[in-house]
Protein backbone atom coordinates (compact mmCIF):
# COMPACT_ATOMS: atom_id res chain seq x y z
CA UNK A 1 0.00 0.00 0.00
CA UNK A 2 1.58 3.51 -1.52
CA UNK A 3 -0.73 6.33 0.08
CA UNK A 4 0.13 9.92 -0.27
CA UNK A 5 -2.76 11.65 0.07
CA UNK A 6 -6.75 12.06 1.82
CA UNK A 7 -9.70 13.08 -0.01
CA UNK A 8 -12.39 13.54 2.24
CA UNK A 9 -16.09 13.62 1.99
CA UNK A 10 -17.67 16.30 4.45
CA UNK A 11 -21.35 16.05 4.73
CA UNK A 12 -21.46 12.67 7.63
CA UNK A 13 -17.77 12.60 7.90
CA UNK A 14 -15.71 15.61 8.93
CA UNK A 15 -19.52 17.26 9.89
CA UNK A 16 -22.07 14.71 10.98
CA UNK A 17 -25.00 16.85 9.69
CA UNK A 18 -26.84 13.88 7.55
CA UNK A 19 -29.80 14.50 10.19
CA UNK A 20 -30.16 18.55 9.36
CA UNK A 21 -30.42 17.66 5.58
CA UNK A 22 -32.56 14.95 6.42
CA UNK A 23 -34.75 17.41 8.06
CA UNK A 24 -34.53 20.24 5.21
CA UNK A 25 -35.39 17.49 2.59
CA UNK A 26 -38.55 16.10 4.36
CA UNK A 27 -39.26 19.79 4.99
CA UNK A 28 -38.77 20.40 1.47
CA UNK A 29 -40.47 17.44 0.29
CA UNK A 30 -43.86 17.69 2.17
CA UNK A 31 -43.80 21.40 1.00
CA UNK A 32 -42.88 20.69 -3.01
CA UNK A 33 -44.85 17.44 -3.28
CA UNK A 34 -47.07 17.12 -0.56
CA UNK A 35 -45.42 14.13 1.36
CA UNK A 36 -41.84 13.15 3.23
CA UNK A 37 -39.52 10.72 1.66
CA UNK A 38 -39.63 7.31 2.68
CA UNK A 39 -36.30 5.80 4.59
CA UNK A 40 -35.49 4.02 1.08
CA UNK A 41 -35.99 7.04 -0.99
CA UNK A 42 -33.60 8.68 1.39
CA UNK A 43 -31.18 6.29 0.66
CA UNK A 44 -31.55 6.00 -2.92
CA UNK A 45 -32.06 9.55 -3.98
CA UNK A 46 -30.36 11.89 -1.21
CA UNK A 47 -27.40 10.59 0.99
CA UNK A 48 -24.58 10.68 -1.27
CA UNK A 49 -26.45 12.31 -4.43
CA UNK A 50 -25.94 15.91 -6.05
CA UNK A 51 -29.28 18.32 -5.60
CA UNK A 52 -29.64 18.08 -9.32
CA UNK A 53 -30.45 14.34 -8.66
CA UNK A 54 -32.84 14.78 -5.93
CA UNK A 55 -34.85 17.53 -7.06
CA UNK A 56 -34.90 16.09 -9.90
CA UNK A 57 -36.12 13.11 -8.13
CA UNK A 58 -38.78 15.41 -6.63
CA UNK A 59 -39.91 17.19 -9.26
CA UNK A 60 -40.44 14.15 -11.55
CA UNK A 61 -39.47 16.02 -14.40
CA UNK A 62 -36.23 17.88 -15.81
CA UNK A 63 -35.26 20.76 -14.38
CA UNK A 64 -34.57 24.52 -16.02
CA UNK A 65 -31.27 25.76 -14.93
CA UNK A 66 -33.32 28.79 -13.32
CA UNK A 67 -35.90 26.21 -11.68
CA UNK A 68 -33.09 24.49 -10.45
CA UNK A 69 -30.94 27.16 -8.78
CA UNK A 70 -34.14 27.97 -7.02
CA UNK A 71 -34.74 25.19 -5.94
CA UNK A 72 -31.50 24.46 -4.39
CA UNK A 73 -31.48 28.01 -2.96
CA UNK A 74 -35.04 27.45 -1.13
CA UNK A 75 -33.63 23.67 0.29
CA UNK A 76 -30.03 24.85 1.63
CA UNK A 77 -31.45 27.83 2.95
CA UNK A 78 -33.86 25.58 5.04
CA UNK A 79 -30.79 23.98 6.11
CA UNK A 80 -28.83 26.75 7.09
CA UNK A 81 -31.88 28.03 9.39
CA UNK A 82 -31.69 24.75 11.05
CA UNK A 83 -27.77 24.16 11.15
CA UNK A 84 -27.49 28.09 12.89
CA UNK A 85 -30.50 26.79 15.00
CA UNK A 86 -27.96 23.83 16.24
CA UNK A 87 -26.15 26.12 17.87
CA UNK A 88 -22.46 24.70 19.27
CA UNK A 89 -23.50 21.39 18.18
CA UNK A 90 -22.73 22.25 15.01
CA UNK A 91 -19.12 21.57 14.74
CA UNK A 92 -16.47 19.20 12.88
CA UNK A 93 -17.48 15.29 13.99
CA UNK A 94 -15.67 13.45 16.96
CA UNK A 95 -11.86 13.09 16.09
CA UNK A 96 -12.06 14.61 12.96
CA UNK A 97 -9.92 17.96 14.04
CA UNK A 98 -7.36 15.23 15.33
CA UNK A 99 -6.82 13.76 12.46
CA UNK A 100 -6.34 16.90 10.54
CA UNK A 101 -3.30 17.93 13.06
CA UNK A 102 -1.90 14.71 12.00
CA UNK A 103 -2.28 15.04 8.36
CA UNK A 104 -0.69 18.68 8.63
CA UNK A 105 2.31 17.65 10.80
CA UNK A 106 3.13 14.85 8.33
CA UNK A 107 2.51 16.88 5.37
CA UNK A 108 0.51 14.64 4.04
CA UNK A 109 -2.10 16.37 1.56
CA UNK A 110 -5.63 16.73 1.78
CA UNK A 111 -8.86 18.29 0.49
CA UNK A 112 -12.85 17.83 0.58
CA UNK A 113 -14.90 16.35 -2.50
CA UNK A 114 -18.53 17.38 -2.00
CA UNK A 115 -21.65 17.29 -3.21
CA UNK A 116 -22.59 20.37 -1.75
CA UNK A 117 -22.99 23.14 -4.06
CA UNK A 118 -20.91 26.61 -3.49
CA UNK A 119 -24.07 27.77 -1.44
CA UNK A 120 -23.25 25.50 1.32
CA UNK A 121 -19.64 25.60 1.18
CA UNK A 122 -19.29 29.09 1.72
CA UNK A 123 -21.61 28.55 4.62
CA UNK A 124 -19.45 26.07 6.04
CA UNK A 125 -16.22 28.43 5.39
CA UNK A 126 -18.07 31.00 7.51
CA UNK A 127 -19.52 28.55 10.34
CA UNK A 128 -16.81 26.22 10.76
CA UNK A 129 -13.52 27.91 10.09
CA UNK A 130 -12.49 25.83 7.30
CA UNK A 131 -10.09 27.94 5.97
CA UNK A 132 -8.06 26.89 9.24
CA UNK A 133 -7.69 23.28 7.90
CA UNK A 134 -8.63 23.32 3.64
CA UNK A 135 -7.76 25.66 1.13
CA UNK A 136 -10.91 26.86 -0.65
CA UNK A 137 -9.16 26.92 -3.83
CA UNK A 138 -8.55 22.90 -3.71
CA UNK A 139 -12.29 22.24 -2.49
CA UNK A 140 -14.04 20.03 -5.11
CA UNK A 141 -17.97 20.66 -4.62
CA UNK A 142 -20.73 20.24 -7.30
CA UNK A 143 -20.56 23.15 -9.32
CA UNK A 144 -23.11 21.44 -11.98
CA UNK A 145 -20.08 20.51 -14.31
CA UNK A 146 -19.69 16.91 -13.51
CA UNK A 147 -22.06 13.78 -12.72
CA UNK A 148 -22.70 12.80 -9.00
CA UNK A 149 -22.06 9.73 -6.96
CA UNK A 150 -22.15 7.38 -7.95
CA UNK A 151 -19.96 8.63 -10.61
CA UNK A 152 -16.03 9.14 -9.24
CA UNK A 153 -15.53 12.42 -10.84
CA UNK A 154 -16.00 14.61 -7.61
CA UNK A 155 -13.01 11.98 -6.04
CA UNK A 156 -10.87 12.22 -9.43
CA UNK A 157 -10.62 16.31 -8.96
CA UNK A 158 -10.29 16.23 -5.48
CA UNK A 159 -7.25 14.00 -5.94
CA UNK A 160 -5.97 16.06 -9.04
CA UNK A 161 -6.02 18.91 -6.88
CA UNK A 162 -3.99 17.63 -4.31
CA UNK A 163 -1.38 16.26 -6.69
CA UNK A 164 -1.72 12.75 -5.94
CA UNK A 165 -3.21 9.74 -8.00
CA UNK A 166 -6.33 8.43 -6.79
CA UNK A 167 -4.82 5.33 -6.47
CA UNK A 168 -2.69 6.69 -3.68
CA UNK A 169 -5.23 8.31 -1.92
CA UNK A 170 -6.94 7.10 0.90
CA UNK A 171 -10.76 7.81 0.85
CA UNK A 172 -12.86 8.16 3.78
CA UNK A 173 -16.87 8.05 3.02
CA UNK A 174 -20.09 7.65 4.59
CA UNK A 175 -22.66 7.32 2.03
CA UNK A 176 -22.94 3.63 -0.66
CA UNK A 177 -23.46 5.92 -3.43
CA UNK A 178 -19.88 7.87 -2.32
CA UNK A 179 -18.13 4.47 -1.81
CA UNK A 180 -19.22 2.95 -4.98
CA UNK A 181 -18.06 6.19 -6.22
CA UNK A 182 -14.75 5.27 -5.01
CA UNK A 183 -14.28 2.13 -5.96
CA UNK A 184 -14.96 3.16 -9.46
CA UNK A 185 -12.49 5.77 -9.33
CA UNK A 186 -9.86 3.39 -8.43
CA UNK A 187 -8.98 4.74 -4.70
CA UNK A 188 -5.90 3.23 -2.73
CA UNK A 189 -7.80 2.56 0.07
CA UNK A 190 -11.70 2.74 1.14
CA UNK A 191 -12.56 3.67 4.64
CA UNK A 192 -16.10 4.08 5.27
CA UNK A 193 -17.74 5.68 8.64
CA UNK A 194 -21.12 5.40 10.15
CA UNK A 195 -22.28 4.01 13.85
CA UNK A 196 -21.59 1.13 14.48
CA UNK A 197 -25.02 -0.44 13.88
CA UNK A 198 -24.08 -0.01 10.80
CA UNK A 199 -21.08 -1.20 10.42
CA UNK A 200 -21.67 -4.82 9.12
CA UNK A 201 -23.74 -3.29 6.53
CA UNK A 202 -20.98 -1.13 5.17
CA UNK A 203 -18.09 -3.68 5.79
CA UNK A 204 -20.09 -5.64 3.02
CA UNK A 205 -20.06 -2.77 0.45
CA UNK A 206 -17.61 -4.06 -2.25
CA UNK A 207 -14.15 -2.58 -2.36
CA UNK A 208 -14.14 -1.10 1.64
CA UNK A 209 -11.30 -1.64 3.04
CA UNK A 210 -12.08 -0.85 6.54
CA UNK A 211 -14.74 0.90 8.90
CA UNK A 212 -14.49 2.79 11.42
CA UNK A 213 -17.33 4.91 14.22
CA UNK A 214 -15.05 8.19 14.31
CA UNK A 215 -12.08 9.67 12.38
CA UNK A 216 -9.43 9.27 15.53
CA UNK A 217 -9.68 5.53 14.62
CA UNK A 218 -7.53 6.04 11.77
CA UNK A 219 -4.12 4.79 12.25
CA UNK A 220 -2.10 7.85 10.45
CA UNK A 221 1.19 6.08 10.68
CA UNK A 222 -0.07 2.12 10.17
CA UNK A 223 -1.58 3.69 6.49
CA UNK A 224 1.16 6.36 5.84
CA UNK A 225 4.48 4.94 7.05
Amino acid sequence: MNLRGVVFDFNGVLLWDTHLHEQAWQLFSERLRGKAFTHEEMDLHVHGRNNRHTLTYLSGHELTPIELNSLIEQKEHTYHELAIAAGAEYCFSPGAVALLEQLQQRQIPFTIATASPKLNVDFYYQQLDLARWFDPAKLVFDDGSRPGKPDPALFLAAAAQINVPFTECLLIEDSVSGLEAARRGGAGYIVALGPKEKHTSLSSVVGVHQVIAQLDELDVVALFG
